[in-house]
């Protein structure tokens, strides 16, 4: 799914910058290019960026559970 129209980033885009380290709206921005010219893609990123933090902290109380 493209995420933002201006730079062509997709979904999958988003999901790498966060995998190889990026923890910020801003980060995954920089990293992709997202939200660099009109913005209106900021809110996406925004989504995309707070699920992966979701399912973050879901494995990490699933892990914890378990211990």
């Amino acid at each position: 799914m493209i995420v933002c129209q201006c730079r062509v980033v997709t979904d999958r885009d988003v999901d790498a910058a966060l995998a190889d380290g990026a923890r910020s709206v801003g980060a995954v921005c920089r990293s992709t290019g997202a939200a660099q010219d009109c913005g209106s893609c900021i809110f996406s990123v925004k989504a995309l960026v707070q699920q992966h933090h979701e399912r973050e902290c879901a494995h990490l109380r699933a892990d914890g559970a378990a211990s």
